[in-house]
């Protein structure tokens, strides 16, 4: 229950923050929206996408939510203090630490360049978000907060 047990975390080193994914997660992400880009242009220039304004207008959506989506793949940061979690993502992601009823990071070792660590977060409330976070001291503070909780939360 919030109050009945509060948790006291602090980073080791005060505030730590990190970009949310890594460098070749970033160009896997860059290399596969010029692929589609280029494929759509490549499908329209050999005549077999016939452009009508509503084709066209979908296919332009679904261009944008991924140049959108890589753009914030690019620029993402995630934060860790003694007060929240934060990341800036499509929209900013905050929980508070006095919050957490639940915390697990997910990540598969070897692979992290590939499949981005990820820190799973619930609160009493119910409110489940995911931070993700590349280097390795972030991962490593994420682990003793995922520890702490565990503890004080008796699961």
């Amino acid at each position: 229950m919030p109050g009945s047990f509060t948790l006291v975390f602090a980073p080791q080193g005060g505030r730590v923050e990190c970009n949310a994914f890594s460098v070749p997660f970033k160009c896997l992400a860059v290399v596969f929206v010029a692929l589609a880009v280029i494929w759509s242009w490549q499908l329209w220039a050999d005549g077999v996408l016939v452009m009508t304004l509503q084709s066209s207008g979908w296919l332009g959506a679904a261009l944008l939510m991924m140049v959108l989506t890589q753009w914030h793949i690019l620029r993402s940061k995630t934060s860790l203090d003694g007060v929240a979690l934060e990341q800036k993502w499509v929209w900013q992601k905050r929980v508070e630490l006095r919050e957490l009823a639940f915390a697990k990071l997910i990540q598969v070792r070897g692979f992290n360049w590939l499949i981005a660590p990820r820190l799973y977060t619930k609160t009493f409330s119910g409110k489940l978000t995911v931070f993700y976070a590349a280097a390795p001291n972030v991962l490593a503070e994420f682990q003793r907060l995922e520890s702490e909780v565990k503890a004080l939360r008796n699961y």
